[in-house]
């Protein structure tokens, strides 16, 4: 959500990584608008630039440490890609390892999970987990992340919508969802309450469903409290897609995937985002 927040293709979901190994350049937007004459790739990455447009959640970040935070515990609870990604991460100090994004079927993302003691908050592990989250979410790139999405059983999520993730999508279709860019957000142990009576239809999508879109309703407005990475009460009144956003996040603490939601047959793989619903299905927007 993310979302499916924006729309990458399949294709410009892998063209970061292939960029970095077979040009060893970044890829950002900045760096290819500076290329002007370059090789046959970097030319076909240049025309693909502006279509590629980040995902919701994934609208999320995601080892997965239990609550008491033993090694052993931690490996029971782990997918086995997220226990190495987590376990490289603890000891490397000049190039950090980050936790792969667990992907749906493995357990931790389809139960519920802990809250994070309040002793614990401050604590190195803790702190490490939250900056691994953002890193992760940023580097998908996506609008949010819940713990569980690196195999980490705690009530933990981070959001950020920007400018130019904005940007990548169309102005009709952000207006129309209501998105608009807000800072980075860290909530532990949240609690989300849905106000008013109003929804909207539009579709999601997940980095732990990778490829695939489909229609959500969400509520329009929420009102979701908890504690800041500093253990300090916050809360936050949200509407439109950061709403939205909320909501896919704290579903995943509870472990359910958009895909539990979602308006029956409108579920498709992204290159076919823009074909016509079916037949029967609900219009996009508010209901």
């Amino acid at each position: 959500m993310l979302l499916a927040w924006c729309r990458p293709s399949l294709v410009m979901e892998s063209i970061p990584r292939l960029a970095q190994r077979v040009l060893s350049v970044p890829f950002t937007p900045k760096h290819l608008k500076s290329c002007k004459k370059t090789s046959p790739l970097t030319s076909h990455l240049m025309q693909l630039h502006d279509s590629r447009r980040p995902t919701f959640i994934q609208w999320n970040l995601q080892g997965r440490p239990s609550v008491c935070t033993d090694l052993v515990s931690m490996k029971n609870y782990s997918s086995a890609t997220a226990r190495a990604g987590w376990f490289l991460g603890l000891g490397e100090k000049k190039k950090q390892v980050l936790p792969d994004i667990v992907k749906a079927g493995d357990p931790v993302l389809h139960e519920s999970t802990q809250d994070v003691p309040l002793g614990e908050i401050g604590s190195e592990r803790i702190q490490k987990i939250i900056d691994e989250m953002v890193k992760v979410m940023r580097n998908a790139p996506g609008v949010g992340l819940a713990a569980p999405q690196i195999g980490i059983p705690l009530k933990i999520i981070v959001l950020e919508d920007t400018n130019e993730y904005i940007s990548y999508a169309p102005k009709d279709e952000t207006k129309a969802q209501d998105r608009r860019p807000f800072d980075l957000l860290v909530i532990i142990n949240p609690k989300l309450k849905k106000k008013g009576n109003k929804t909207a239809l539009f579709f999601e999508g997940c980095l732990s469903v990778d490829g695939f879109r489909a229609v959500v309703e969400r509520h329009l407005e929420v009102e979701v409290s908890g504690l800041d990475r500093n253990g300090k009460a916050i809360k936050v009144d949200a509407s439109g897609w950061q709403a939205r956003i909320l909501q896919h996040e704290y579903d995943h603490l509870d472990g359910t995937l958009y895909v539990d939601k979602m308006v029956p047959r409108t579920f498709r793989t992204v290159e076919n985002l823009d074909l016509p619903l079916a037949a029967g299905c609900p219009k996009l927007g508010v209901c």
